[in-house]
């Protein structure tokens, strides 16, 4: 992807101030969606508490969760 493509989609995510946040948080929240990291180091890139990053996708309604989709089909039978 290219410099400015890049810079175009980080400017419409109004969390973040500076456009280095914007960027860094597309790029880990990929990264966490495909489980090459764990929340916690996303977290910690970001300068948040894991509680705080939660948030952050709650409200944005990107659900994330610990567990494989098998672990919530057992969790939901219980």
């Amino acid at each position: 992807m290219n410099q400015e493509l890049t810079q175009a989609i980080a400017l419409e995510v109004q969390l973040f101030h500076s456009i280095e946040q914007k960027e860094n948080f597309l790029f880990l929240l990929g990264a966490l969606l495909a489980k090459v990291i764990s929340l916690q180091k996303a977290a910690e890139v970001m300068q948040l508490e894991p509680a705080e990053f939660l948030k952050i996708l709650d409200l944005m309604g990107i659900e994330f969760s610990y567990l494989s989709e098998e672990d919530v089909a057992v969790e939901k039978n219980w």
